[in-house]
């Protein structure tokens, strides 16, 4: 931890004009209907994740098709790395046809030993900026854990909710998982490569991503209330959610109409991702 920890306050900007054809195509993987976004067009929230991309050379791939550690993000020495859940605050559009600026730090490095063994928490902040303006704040957890162990018994995930006020019913294919991937310039082998999946990583399918998920459940709160403004999402990550096995997005407004609570829920019942949604 002591080699680690030296990657706190590590810091690297990236700067991008932003380009509608991500936007259209992320619309058309999620089955939505919008006009074509073009210049000017507020970035619907979290689809900034589709800019400001890392890009590296193919022959700097680690084994599971990430980039290599040690670079911006700490050389965590444990092989299986998932992207644990986020806090985001909207402040401000951040439009397609701007260049805008992405500047992201390394806030904390945190060790744990949970049920399944050794973990370790690493948490980026993002921060988006159009000029000197803040547009969207951003909290990021990467959870690093060991390898599998095939004779242990897997967790229980917790039930969800049986009170939605709307959901929606989705049937995650491997050609949704490869679009997100392409997307999002994701190399990561548990969303493609099945063998990797059950030999490497101890899972029974290709695994459905963990922002695709927060994606569609801020674009069920949009189905549903089009003209709302997010001012802010937290979302964590429960339990794995497999390709070609259906599940389900879940949400309920609060008592004041502002927040929502938002979920995915797995065939059996058990829930898989839990969030929050703000509104103006």
């Amino acid at each position: 931890m002591a080699d680690l920890e030296q990657w706190i306050g590590k810091s690297e900007t990236r700067e991008e004009v932003i380009a509608p054809f991500p936007s259209n195509a992320l619309a058309a993987t999620l089955d939505r209907d919008d006009p074509l976004y073009g210049d000017g067009t507020p970035l619907p929230p979290l689809w900034h994740w589709l800019h400001f991309l890392s890009i590296f050379k193919l022959s700097d791939a680690g084994y599971d098709g990430h980039e290599a550690l040690g670079g911006f993000l700490p050389p965590v020495p444990l092989p299986r790395r998932m992207w644990a859940g986020s806090r985001l605050k909207f402040f401000a559009p951040m439009a397609i046809g701007k260049r805008l600026r992405k500047v992201s730090t390394v806030k904390s490095i945190v060790a744990k030993t949970g049920r399944s063994g050794r973990l370790v928490f690493v948490t980026v902040g993002h921060q988006l900026f159009d000029g000197s303006c803040l547009g969207i704040d951003e909290e990021h957890d990467i959870v690093y854990r060991e390898e599998a162990d095939p004779a242990a018994a897997p967790l229980a995930p917790p039930q969800a909710p049986v009170d939605s006020a709307f959901q929606r019913e989705i049937q995650p294919d491997p050609v949704l998982l490869f679009r997100y991937s392409a997307l999002t310039f994701n190399g990561h082998r548990i969303h493609y490569d099945h063998p990797f999946c059950v030999d490497c990583e101890g899972y029974h399918g290709l695994v459905v991503h963990g922002p695709l998920i927060a994606t569609l459940l801020l674009d069920l709160l949009r189905r549903n209330k089009p003209d709302a403004l997010v001012t802010r999402f937290d979302f964590r990550a429960v339990s794995t959610i497999f390709a070609n096995e259906s599940f389900s997005l879940h949400g309920k407004a609060g008592g004041d109409g502002r927040c929502f609570s938002l979920w995915a829920q797995r065939a059996d019942g058990t829930l898989a991702m839990d969030a929050t949604a703000h509104i103006a």
